[in-house]
C-alpha cells in the first residue's frame, strides 16, 4: 500500500517541504511505499522528491496526501484519482490584504480560495494545522476534517546562535522582535507605530527587529520603510534584517526582549512557538489562528491600543517576576505541543479511511 504526498514546491528549508520529509519518512518507517511529487524543486533535491510527471495512480486503498497553500495544477488532478484523497490545509492569506499592493498576489490568493472549496467535495479528510485552518475547511463542505498540528523540528533549534550579532544587540535598548514574511496581512506597520509610541513616551532607548524576507511584495516594504522615515526613526530603532541563515535568527531570537505579532491573518503562525523555545516572552493579537497557537500562554491581545501595548512591552521587558510567570506558561504550552502524537493520530485517521 501506497502513502505518497504532492507538494507543488519542493524547498530546502520551507516548513511545508520539512513536513513532507517528515511524514515521508515515518511511513516508510511503518511499512509503506511512499515518495514525495512536486512540480517543481531546489536543486539538490532530486534524491528527496520525485517530479509529479513520473506519479502513477495506485489501488482504491493507496493514499494521496496534497499540501495545500497555494493554486496549483495539483488540486485539480487530486479530483481525478481512484484512490483516497487527503488534503493538508495550510492557510491562504486572504485575496483583501494584498490590494493596492499586488494585483497578482490578489488573483493567486483568490485562485486559492476557489481550489480550495472546489476540492471539497472530491476530499476524504481534511487535515488542518490549526483550529482556525480547520473551521474554514468546514466551512467549505469538507465532510470529514480534524486539526493535525504542524510539524516542528525541535532539533533545529540546538544549533548555535551567531555570537556577533548577539554582541551587536544586546544593549541597553529594549528589542522588539518580529519574525515572518514582509507582507500586508502581518501589518508591520503597526510594529512600527508601537515602537515610534515607545520611544516618545516611554524610553528612547529602543529597537524593532524585523527579520523576514523584504522582496517577496517590494510595495509593500517600501511603505513601511516610507513610514520609517514619516516617524523620523533611525536605522538602529528599526532594523529590516531580510532573510538570515538559522544562526542569525536563532541569536536575535536570543537578544529579543519581547515577541511581538500585530497580524491580522495567520494559519498557525510558527514564530509565536520559536520564541517560546528561545523563553522570549510573547505579545500577540488574537487573529486567526494565534489564541489555538498560543493556547492560554503568552499575553493575547483582543484590542490594537498603541499606548496599552506599548506600556506591556515595557513591563514585560523590566518586571522580571511577570516576565518568568509569562516564560513558565510558555514552557508549560510548549510542552503539551510536544507531547501530542501526531504522526500515531495521523495514521489513526487514515485507518478509517481505509475501513470505508
Amino acid at each position: 500500500m501506497r502513502i505518497d504526498q504532492w507538494v507543488p514546491a519542493f524547498h530546502r528549508g520551507d516548513a511545508i517541504g520539512d513536513e513532507a520529509r517528515h511524514l515521508r519518512d515515518f511511513f516508510r518507517q511503518q511499512g509503506f511505499k511512499s515518495d514525495i511529487y512536486c512540480l517543481n524543486r531546489d536543486e539538490g533535491l532530486e534524491e528527496e522528491s520525485r517530479l509529479f510527471t513520473e506519479f502513477k495512480p495506485g489501488e482504491k486503498k493507496d493514499v494521496v496526501i496534497l499540501h495545500f497553500a497555494l493554486p496549483s495544477p495539483l488540486s485539480y488532478e487530486l479530483t481525478r484519482l481512484p484512490c483516497r484523497r487527503v488534503i493538508i490545509h495550510h492557510n491562504v492569506t486572504s485575496p483583501e490584504f494584498f490590494v493596492g499592493f499586488s494585483e497578482e498576489m490578489v488573483k493567486i490568493a483568490s485562485q486559492g480560495k476557489r481550489e480550495l472549496r472546489l476540492l471539497a467535495p472530491f476530499v476524504d479528510l481534511g487535515l488542518a494545522d490549526s483550529e482556525f485552518n480547520r473551521q474554514e475547511l468546514e466551512s467549505l463542505g469538507f465532510q470529514r476534517t480534524a486539526v493535525f498540528p504542524l510539524f516542528i523540528n525541535f532539533n533545529r533549534y540546538q544549533k548555535p546562535a551567531n555570537p556577533f550579532i548577539s554582541k551587536i544587540y544586546r544593549d541597553d535598548r529594549t528589542n522588539i522582535l518580529f519574525v515572518g514574511r514582509i507582507v500586508p496581512n502581518k501589518k508591520i506597520e503597526d510594529l512600527i507605530k508601537l515602537t515610534f509610541y515607545f520611544k516618545k513616551y516611554i524610553s528612547p532607548l529602543v529597537r524593532l527587529i524585523v527579520v523576514g524576507k523584504t522582496t517577496s511584495l517590494p510595495k509593500y516594504y517600501e511603505s513601511l520603510v516610507r513610514l520609517v522615515d514619516d516617524f523620523y526613526l533611525q536605522p538602529e530603532e528599526v532594523l529590516f534584517t531580510g532573510h538570515v541563515p538559522d544562526e542569525d535568527m536563532f541569536a536575535y531570537y536570543q537578544v529579543a526582549d519581547v515577541f511581538v505579532s500585530l497580524s491580522e491573518h495567520e494559519g498557525f503562525c510558527l514564530p509565536l512557538l520559536e520564541s517560546m523555545i528561545f523563553n522570549v516572552p510573547v505579545i500577540a493579537y488574537a487573529a486567526g489562528a494565534v489564541a489555538s497557537t498560543l493556547d492560554g500562554a503568552g499575553v493575547l491581545l483582543r484590542e490594537k491600543r498603541v499606548a496599552e501595548m506599548a506600556e506591556l512591552v515595557d513591563i514585560l521587558t523590566h518586571d522580571e517576576k511577570l516576565k518568568a510567570k509569562i516564560i513558565q506558561g510558555q514552557r508549560e504550552r510548549l510542552e503539551r505541543f510536544r507531547a501530542f502524537p501526531r504522526e500515531k493520530y495521523l495514521l489513526s485517521l487514515l485507518k478509517i479511511l481505509w475501513q470505508d
